[in-house]
């Protein structure tokens, strides 16, 4: 059964950090290229970061310089990085496989205030 459980999102003021986690099983994780993935209320689902099976990285023009996405295959785990927070980094995210095929986890809830 594949599960994705997305974890560390919380309330932060504008300038601070976060470290999000999504442990993934139930899949070879190592194969697959992964990403991230923020949803705000009233809007669609966006791409923020990716990383393919070998660590090569691509990000959202508007989180670039600030949010770094990295794996860890010995844990089925990848990480966003989230420093220099702002108000419009609120959002629900989200991890899944770069191409989003895998069934969607819960999400966890990353708030900016200003």
């Amino acid at each position: 059964q594949v599960r994705l459980v997305e974890s560390g999102g919380g309330l932060v003021q504008a300038g601070g950090s976060l470290r999000l986690s999504c442990a993934v099983s139930g899949i070879i994780f190592s194969i697959n290229s992964m990403a991230w993935y923020r949803q705000a209320p009233g809007k669609q689902r966006d791409l923020v970061a990716g990383i393919s099976t070998g660590g090569n990285t691509n990000y959202a023009d508007s989180v670039k310089g600030r949010l770094t996405i990295s794996r860890d295959n010995a844990k089925n785990t990848v990480y966003l990085q989230m420093n220099s927070l702002k108000p419009e980094d609120t959002a629900v995210y989200y991890c899944n496989a770069r191409s989003g095929w895998l069934p969607w986890g819960q999400g966890t809830q990353v708030t900016v205030s200003s």
